[in-house]
């Protein structure tokens, strides 16, 4: 009885615990929540389906016109007598078929700069999520550290504590001590604040779906990923930003064809009978217009303007976007050159420098000071690497922003 009671007890208290904690997320689960819950998704559904709806506009076919006319018929010769006359008539625009075909080739256009516009702004959306999301575990990983050295401090804080009390060692060291413990205190104080900070920028950036109260749950992605420059100059034509450019200027290059076939656009069928008192009369014809004021001439310059511009636009874009991607790329090897230059040597230098001194200071052959200084100096050690592995990630996803690739799992 007391055994199933305590069973019962027990799953209470994880039940209780299950549900009164944080959600806990991944990167990948605020990804999937953002592609269902962002405002952006909607508005980027929102635009596909209206370029969409442009290729509908451009399939279709004018409509025909139907014209009825009835009025009194006079006769001028005696006898007059008055009667009644009418007119049916039905008319149907046909336009030639590169006129509609131009028409087509700009609303596809249209929907393949809408589709490279779409894709940047989900590019943008999703790396403004990693880059927040790595923000939270860089400063969860200095919070640990900081915990870690108050609980380190604290013990020796309070040995320092009772060895000045008892005159064995000057008051100067409890005061150095206090201040170390107060520098840990502070950092993990700052790290708390950014870590919500972030989080709240996360749920801004996610949607309403998010818990105002969650967890992240992640880790830095490993420092061996290698990046040629050749990868990276080979994926430049793939940036959202040139092939939004390059759908521009297709669109302008189809609008020309169409000012052009415009000048000359199609034919009018038309076809009626009329009704005079004794006689009615059938008449067919089409009748096609005559570009003699008008030649378009203002909205075909005007479309070969634009064209040129988006051109020009495109071949600037390019020499800044290898700009950004060289100065990006050589972020990137520098910080991947610093993250190898802490894991192959300075981390362990640290720990085994403060090693040495802590064994020094049981042993009294080092004072409380120098020990300090050793585990502040690894603590700087430590907060400077995380902080080289995160320019190390940040440098990447600049690259995958500038190139609308994806290079880091």
């Amino acid at each position: 009885m007391i055994l199933k009671q305590s069973k019962y007890f027990l799953f209470i208290f994880f039940v209780s615990f299950e549900l009164f904690s944080n959600p806990v997320f991944t990167l990948d689960d605020l990804i999937d929540i953002a592609n269902q819950a962002n405002p952006v998704i909607d508005v980027i559904q929102a635009k596909q389906d209206a370029a969409k709806a442009g290729i509908t506009v451009a399939e279709q076919y004018l409509n025909p016109s139907v014209g009825l006319a009835v009025g009194p018929t006079k006769t001028r010769t005696p006898p007059t007598e008055n009667d009644k006359n009418w007119a049916l008539g039905i008319s149907q625009p046909l336009e030639f078929s590169d006129v509609r075909k131009s028409r087509k080739d700009i609303a596809e256009s249209n929907l393949e700069f809408v589709d490279e516009l779409n894709r940047g702004t989900k590019i943008n959306l999703m790396l403004n999520i990693k880059s927040a999301f790595y923000d939270v575990i860089h400063n969860q990983e200095i919070l640990k550290i900081a915990d870690a050295d108050q609980k380190v401090i604290q013990d020796i804080r309070d040995r320092v504590e009772l060895r000045v009390n008892v005159g064995e060692s000057p008051r100067y060291e409890l005061i150095k001590a206090d201040t170390e413990l107060l520098a840990a205190k502070r950092d993990a104080q700052a790290a708390k604040l950014r870590i919500q900070e972030r989080k709240f920028f996360l749920k801004g950036l996610i949607g309403q779906n998010m818990p105002d109260d969650f967890d992240l749950e992640g880790k830095f992605p490993e420092s061996n990923i290698n990046i040629s420059k050749s990868d990276v100059t080979n994926l430049i034509s793939e940036s959202p930003r040139l092939k939004q450019l390059k759908a521009a200027s297709s669109v302008f290059e189809n609008k020309i064809k169409l000012e052009k076939n415009l000048v000359n656009p199609g034919v009018t069928l038309s076809a009626g009978v009329n009704q005079d008192p004794g006689i009615r009369n059938y008449t067919i014809g089409v009748s096609i217009p005559l570009p003699i004021w008008n030649q378009r001439e203002g909205q075909i310059s005007q479309a070969e303007a634009n064209l040129r511009e988006v051109e020009a636009t495109y071949n600037q874009q390019s020499l800044l976007l290898k700009r950004d991607i060289d100065a990006a790329y050589q972020r990137y090897l520098i910080a991947k050159e610093q993250v190898l230059t802490f894991e192959e040597n300075l981390l362990a230098q640290a720990e085994s420098v403060l090693k040495v001194v802590e064994a020094a200071y049981r042993f009294g052959e080092r004072g409380i000071l120098e020990y300090l200084d050793a585990q502040r100096t690894q603590r700087i050690v430590r907060k400077d690497y995380l902080s080289a592995r995160l320019d190390y990630i940040v440098s990447i996803m600049e690259m995958e922003q500038l190139l609308g690739s994806k290079i880091m799992e």
